[in-house]
């Protein structure tokens, strides 16, 4: 069995330290890094007033947290380049024909072809949001115009239609949705459109887009005024995306309750009331439908203190991620749950996970953290942020992926640059402008490492900085350097995932403590910390294999928290068969992937590293033996993640 869904215990191992500190580096300022104070406040997105539910922990702002060199700051590098590189007239080019306003630039294909239903959700939506979060993650001021001259033309584009609504397409494809007539997704677009301007709000101080926001849900409520309840529930049978939690954290920013009666309209109780009655019955739903309703319900108990909503949350966290995710902790089979729980056996395609799925499971798993600090949460999150969503952005050009073939023989296939514009490159093109988000979280007391990635976050409460130095994981393990204004008390709080089921070390100061941690909880070290205090921790990876649960003879092979993929080779391989147009599917056959003869007595004894290669390892003793690199490592090339492994015995 995978060791990950064995843990079903949460443990909290606390270790007292009082080593001597380290020498004294000169003063430095400790103001957060990035945009102004004010800005900083709008970061958080609410008035604490306004929150309900006070959370265990709490992740700090992006502009607190900066990424040092390594894999994810080349990803947020690759995916800032792309942002700079769009055309502003040719995002615009689709609102201003719709608003009746001149435009003479190209457009853009794929998805926001002037054809297509579902125009307008990259440039209004992701774009925006990508642009503030990247803002706040790096403080590239001249992103920041580029997305408030955004702003300001969409502005002039809402007031040319007089009455909030601002759109790419015509305020007929809501006639459409009222009358129950066939189109693609209105709310989901405008959705993104609202979510766009507000992250603008919150991460860049401008006002101007919180207007342009507030006018679009005055149409809304407007538009859903007349409509009853029972009309309201057949226009949520089409995709809606989050528009609650949007309109909540519309709520959050304002203080304005009609957001919140709005975004109650929202609630999709056909999928609600079983998740409360903690009934699994989500088999047939498309998956991304459906996964933005929840995070709506998490920022709904956040806001209103209901128990049913976090019941919700919680209970639909916990279905998907035991019985209806794959090695890599993404979820999904042509976008849809298409077998009861637990039967995946058969659902293995080169449609094998879509990529919005796992930026909306990483989403939802944050809310979860903060309300638990529970550290299993986090070795999720790990496992989708390297398996996922690390591996889906092309290293070369910093393109996304729409699904993440897990059928054995197929490749990774990537939007082009101009002409695709999928919902996934959207959450793409955000996923990695916040890839320090959830690293570190904080409660009054303490301060909690979840992640392992070369970076450093600013605490100014507390006059502390602290600066994660690794090349994990590459490194197995990290060493976390303290700066102090002056000598602070509190506790530090690592999390010992689930994988490091070897043990581990600790040294603070170069001294090694006589404690450690159980996997799937946190060694803490509380302690006067001083600046030049250096705690080093060593948490050694492991073979360990991940079998689909319902037939334990397909098993992913993994490295500590790693899915491992076997290089297949790049034969007929061409440049249009690795990146899409406007259909996001690959097209082309798979290759064949051998099956593995296991030693029963010995299941691990098949594989073995390559030495002197670091996350390299080999088959051995099989007819056709193959070299297997970390998924996320993987491009241009065949690949296998599951294999049928010949045993008589499983473990």
């Amino acid at each position: 069995m995978d060791a990950f869904s064995r843990l079903t215990r949460r443990q909290f191992v606390s270790a007292a330290a009082s080593a001597t500190g380290g020498a004294l580096l000169p003063d430095l300022p400790f103001a957060a890094a990035g945009p102004s104070p004010t800005v900083n406040a709008a970061t958080r997105g609410q008035d604490e007033s306004r929150e309900k539910v006070k959370a265990r922990i709490h992740p700090f702002p992006l502009t607190q947290v900066r990424l040092a060199d390594g894999p994810f700051k080349e990803a947020m590098e690759l995916d800032r380049r792309y942002l700079h590189a769009l055309s502003s007239d040719r995002l615009l080019h689709t609102f201003r024909v719709n608003a009746g306003l001149p435009s003479s630039a190209q457009p853009f294909g794929g998805w926001e072809k002037p054809d297509c239903e579902l125009r307008g959700h990259f440039t209004g939506g992701h774009f925006l949001t990508a642009c503030a979060l990247m803002y706040s993650s790096t403080g590239d001021t001249e992103l920041k115009a580029k997305a408030d001259a955004l702003v300001a033309e969409l502005a002039k584009c809402q007031k040319a239609h007089g009455n909030g609504y601002l759109s790419a397409f015509p305020e007929e494809f809501f006639d459409r949705l009222r009358n129950g007539v066939s189109v693609w997704a209105p709310f989901y677009t405008l959705h993104k459109i609202i979510a766009g301007h507000l992250d603008m709000y919150v991460h860049c101080g401008n006002g101007q887009a919180l207007e342009v926001a507030e006018g679009m849900a005055g149409w809304v409520r407007h538009w859903a005024q007349s409509l009853s309840d029972e009309h309201m529930a057949r226009v949520r049978l089409t995709e809606f995306g989050g528009m609650n939690e949007v309109l909540y954290n519309l709520y959050a920013v304002t203080g304005k309750s009609e957001y919140l009666e709005l975004g109650n309209r929202f609630d999709d109780e056909h999928i609600f009331g079983p998740l409360a009655a903690r009934r699994d019955e989500l088999k047939g739903l498309h998956a991304n439908t459906n996964i933005p309703k929840i995070i709506g319900a998490a920022r709904g108990y956040e806001l209103t203190g209901q128990q049913r909503y976090r019941d919700i949350a919680e209970f639909f966290w916990q279905a998907v991620t035991s019985a209806r995710a794959y090695c890599t902790g993404g979820t999904s089979s042509g976008e849809h749950w298409t077998t009861d729980p637990g039967k995946l056996a058969a659902e293995l395609t080169n449609e094998t996970e879509e990529c919005c799925c796992a930026y909306n499971m990483l989403k939802l798993t944050r809310h979860l953290i903060g309300w638990t600090a529970d550290p299993r949460l986090a070795d999720y999150y790990e496992r989708v942020l390297f398996n996922h969503r690390l591996g889906t952005q092309n290293p070369e050009d910093g393109m996304m992926m729409y699904f993440l073939p897990l059928v054995s023989g197929y490749w990774k296939f990537f939007n082009s640059p101009e002409n695709s514009f999928w919902c996934c490159t959207g959450t793409g093109v955000e996923e990695f402008a916040k890839l320090g988000d959830s690293i570190y979280f904080h409660d009054d007391d303490g301060l909690f490492v979840n992640l392992f990635i070369a970076s450093q976050v600013t605490w100014p409460e507390k006059g502390l900085r602290l600066r994660q130095e690794t090349n994990f994981p590459e490194q197995e393990g990290t060493t976390l350097v303290v700066e102090a204004e002056k000598p602070v008390e509190m506790a530090m709080h690592v999390r010992i995932p689930y994988w490091a089921t070897r043990g581990g070390t600790v040294k603070v100061n170069g001294t090694a403590l006589p404690v450690f941690a159980s996997p799937s909880s946190y060694l803490t070290l509380t302690r006067v910390w001083k600046s030049g205090d250096k705690i080093e921790v060593s948490l050694p990876m492991s073979l360990h294999v991940s079998p689909l649960p319902d037939d334990e003879t397909q098993q992913a092979m993994m490295y500590g928290p790693l899915v491992l993929a076997g290089r297949l080779g790049a034969e007929g391989l061409t440049k249009d068969l690795i990146y899409g147009g406007y259909n996001p599917v690959p097209k082309g056959d798979p290759a064949p992937a051998p099956t593995i003869t296991a030693n029963p007595k010995d299941p691990l004894g098949w594989i073995e590293p390559v030495p002197n290669q670091a996350l390299t390892f080999r088959t051995v003793g099989q007819p056709r033996n193959l070299t297997l690199v970390p998924l996320y490592k993987l491009f241009g090339e065949r690949y296998a993640a599951y294999w049928k492994v010949n045993s008589k015995s499983l473990i």
